[in-house]
């Protein structure tokens, strides 16, 4: 279980992300490299410092589904009961995007968004606390290997990024990568 955050801490997390900072937390199989979903200058300085190529969309993470739904469009109650009724786990569907997500969160040309609600307890609770979805991309430059631990994201990131220590879950893989719509598997 994660360590609760203090309101202190929460405040200015809160408020380091609200100005465009990025944050380094754990997840189900390595630490995630995130930023407030609708902060554009946040996600350009994610994909600067990555050096990810701009027109991948990324993943967004919340502690329900309820947190995820305005960066989403057109799903019935029936569709929500359903993908509420599979999560948390480290499964990613791509859901109809919001006109309103940033291009940068959703990828040049794309109608999906990568959303899921991770297995991970302490990246939920992270997210409940802030009360935010997080961006949630592997904690890495192209070309290097995800940073399992605290250490190694300070190697390649330094000061940078906050954060958030802990363990990353046991999972060898990232999360899988589903459409909804289609059921086929990307990843």
């Amino acid at each position: 279980m994660p360590r609760p955050f203090s309101a202190s801490f929460a405040r200015r997390l809160s408020s380091h992300l609200k100005h465009g900072g990025l944050v380094a937390y754990p997840t189900e199989s390595c630490y995630g490299l995130g930023c407030l979903p609708q902060n554009v200058r946040a996600l350009q300085k994610l994909v600067r410092l990555k050096k990810r190529p701009q027109h991948k969309g990324m993943i967004v993470i919340g502690d329900g589904l309820p947190r995820l739904l305005p960066l989403l469009q057109g799903l019935s109650e029936k569709q929500q009961r359903n993908i509420a009724a599979v999560w948390p786990a480290p499964l990613t569907y791509l859901l109809p995007v919001s006109p309103k997500a940033p291009v940068t969160l959703r990828g040049k040309g794309r109608s999906k968004l990568a959303v899921r609600v991770p297995a991970h307890p302490g990246a939920r609770a992270l997210c409940r606390v802030l009360r935010t979805p997080l961006v949630s991309t592997s904690c890495n430059k192209a070309g290097k290997r995800p940073c399992k631990t605290e250490r190694e994201v300070r190697r390649q990131f330094g000061r940078q990024v906050a954060i958030i220590g802990g363990r990353c879950g046991g999972a060898k893989t990232p999360s899988r990568i589903v459409d909804w719509e289609s059921g086929k598997c990307l990843r």
